[in-house]
């Protein structure tokens, strides 16, 4: 029995359209995580993971799409192959199958090593930008999460024990961000989350 073609699709942020990732390739089902790169809480991957039999083909539109850095990459390559499951990348037109050839392999690490390459020149770019827009008196960052009242209800909270996952679903922010405000020093947060 020929076994299925699998898509996974990572989208970083909401604004981008899944549906191009994998544009006009038939698969019979599609996992979507709509997460950063490197957030490496990335449920629909796991979801993939469990779902793929041997003889599935995982499609997915480029490398950097299913993995963090090189080392994910090839950790999670080596894991659907071990399972009997090719993986199809589209964009380097690469397929990997478990009986890789010492080419196959290589191929991978300097592809990966690529698209980790290309992934730090982006964020290189934005930081430049971001600085010469500040320069330029332009650039105001991220409006906060929390208002000023919130924030201090937060810290009252979480020092009262509440737990972060708790406060984070309350206040509809990641984790994360929970603990970058309570991180953050009371006068400074309050003075720049009061026009939030």
């Amino acid at each position: 029995m020929a076994g299925q073609t699998v898509g996974y699709v990572r989208v970083s942020s909401l604004d981008q359209h899944t549906a191009r990732q994998l544009d006009g390739i038939e698969v019979d089902r599609v996992f979507t995580d709509t997460a950063s790169g490197k957030d490496s809480h990335r449920p629909q991957l796991d979801a993939m993971l469990g779902f793929v039999r041997d003889g599935d083909t995982v499609v997915v539109h480029s490398m950097d799409r299913l993995a963090r850095n090189l080392d994910d990459l090839r950790r999670l390559v080596r894991t659907l192959t071990g399972k009997g499951v090719r993986v199809r990348f589209v964009t380097e037109n690469l397929t990997f199958t478990g009986e890789d050839t010492a080419m196959a392999t290589l191929l991978l690490s300097v592809m990966g090593a690529f698209a980790e390459f290309e992934r730090a020149l982006l964020r290189e770019r934005q930081r430049e930008g971001i600085a010469q827009a500040r320069l330029r008196g332009v650039y105001r960052g991220r409006k906060r999460s929390l208002t000023a009242p919130q924030v201090v209800d937060l810290r009252r909270r979480a020092t009262a024990g509440e737990s972060k996952t708790l406060l984070a679903k309350d206040f509809r922010i990641s984790r994360e961000t929970v603990y970058q405000y309570l991180r953050d020093r009371p006068d400074q947060s309050v003075a720049s989350g009061s026009g939030a």
